[in-house]
């Protein structure tokens, strides 16, 4: 189950680019070394997650512009008493995830809040004892972005609070390839508003399954 989880993680933790700024000033240029390693990776074949006869062809993924609107100061508070559950897959697969704690936060006057999970079998591995993983849909699903939602990954913060950055989220693999097996985000954390920021469907510009 683990091998299945791994490649989403390698831009963040085997080259330490993170989808968290450590300050507002740096957002921008950490939104720079996220789309260099998601480029290095999908243009590897050894890493990609295209299909053979795209992966020859890739340029780069499509992108939002990117959007400081979507750096944002988000509140941290962990839920400590939750049970384990089987987190629902694109495929029969059921892998067990914790709610670990909630992410509160304002885009555009709007409060949102998203759901933060842990993967009960990664965290047993020293490296991933603090990964976090959030899933989410919102209201560019099936539009302009993959209809199976889009996920973003932090560490455990240390504080109340965290700096995230909306404009490095990122596709599961399911977007690319059918071979793959892709949490669906759960119900509460869906977003009643766009979030049009980070990855988009397709590459090299051309618009892709939605």
């Amino acid at each position: 189950m683990i091998k299945s989880i791994l490649p989403f993680l390698s831009y963040i933790f085997l080259l330490g680019c993170s989808s968290v700024a450590q300050d507002a000033s740096d957002c921008l240029a950490t939104h720079v070394l996220y789309v260099e390693e998601q480029t290095r990776q999908f243009s590897s074949v050894r890493e990609s997650p295209l299909k053979e006869e795209d992966i020859d062809r890739f340029e780069q993924l499509n992108y939002y512009p990117y959007d400081e609107r979507y750096c944002v100061e988000a509140k941290w508070i962990r839920t400590p008493n939750e049970e384990p559950f089987e987190m629902a897959t694109s495929t029969d697969r059921l892998p067990v995830y914790v709610k670990y704690g909630e992410l509160h936060f304002m885009i555009e006057e709007e409060d949102l809040v998203l759901s933060v999970y842990q993967n009960v079998e990664l965290s047993k591995e020293e490296e991933y004892k603090d990964y976090l993983f959030i899933p989410f849909n919102d209201l560019t699903n099936g539009v302009t972005s993959y209809g199976g939602g889009r996920y973003f990954d932090i560490r455990t913060p240390e504080g109340n609070s965290i700096l995230i950055d909306l404009n490095n989220t990122y596709h599961p693999y399911c977007a690319y390839n059918p071979k793959y097996s892709c949490p669906i985000p759960p119900e509460e954390n869906v977003l009643d508003m766009a979030i049009e920021a980070g990855v988009m469907s397709g590459i090299n510009g051309e618009k892709g399954e939605k």
